[in-house]
């Protein structure tokens, strides 16, 4: 399955457990029902509408390229999140965005944040960037000069990942996002939990970091499903 491109980077390394780890477990798997759990920006309070769009952590992401933009977000998180386009080897790269730690109720973890934007308008960001550095071995990621960082944040958002601190299982899975509509396992490490009607798709792994990652329901066959499906289980990541 070919997921945001900085996903890989951000969930191959394990992160080391701590007390705010199992602080953050207790709260997935104890914490109040969402009604009465604050600001509807929690994980599993994604409110759909009529029209294919969804409303997830206080962005909304619509079919079409209808709905919030970049600068929605940095409107919301302000300086604490960074904008850069990622590219991997022979690749155009994407417009990408992250806020790291983020605080979505109170649940933490990681935002990754993906805009569109026309591939020759990358190529010319990329010829324009301020910095370019290796987030490991192949991929860079190149900062923004700062006049196309303005130019991005007119950027519609295409998709979210989250990957919160907490370690999911099946149970929490269930409790919090009800029963998948379908189950697709990769290989003996990851298994998705498939929630169409939502635009979500839930990565569950048995020995790395699980990913949350959010469209337009009304996206979710062409962004979401069928490169899953398209995938060989052989080359399909590991979060």
């Amino acid at each position: 399955m070919k997921t945001l491109p900085a996903l890989a980077a951000l969930v191959g390394g394990a992160l080391a457990l701590s007390a705010v780890l199992v602080l953050t477990h207790n709260l997935m798997t104890d914490a109040p029902d969402a009604a009465s759990a604050g600001p509807a920006d929690l994980p599993w309070q994604i409110e759909v509408q009529a029209d294919g769009s969804s409303r997830v952590m206080g962005l909304t992401l619509g079919p079409d390229g209808h709905g919030s933009r970049l600068g929605d977000a940095r409107a919301r998180w302000g300086d604490k999140m960074t904008v850069a386009i990622i590219a991997a080897p022979n690749e155009t790269g994407t417009l990408e965005a992250f806020v790291d730690p983020l605080q979505a109720g109170f649940i933490t973890g990681k935002l990754v944040i993906t805009a569109s934007l026309p591939a020759d308008q990358i190529q010319a960001m990329k010829a324009r960037a301020a910095k370019v550095e290796f987030m490991d071995s192949t991929t860079r990621q190149f900062t923004l000069s700062a006049a196309d960082l303005t130019a991005a944040l007119d950027a519609p958002i295409t998709s979210l990942g989250f990957i919160p601190q907490a370690n999911l299982d099946e149970q929490i899975i269930a409790n919090r996002f009800g029963p998948a509509a379908e189950r697709r396992r990769v290989n003996d490490d990851l298994e998705h939990f498939l929630y169409p009607d939502k635009g979500l798709d839930i990565a569950l792994s048995a020995k790395g970091k699980e990913l949350l990652q959010y469209v337009a329901p009304a996206e979710f066959d062409a962004r979401l499903r069928a490169p899953l499906l398209s995938a060989p289980a052989a080359s399909a990541p590991t979060p």
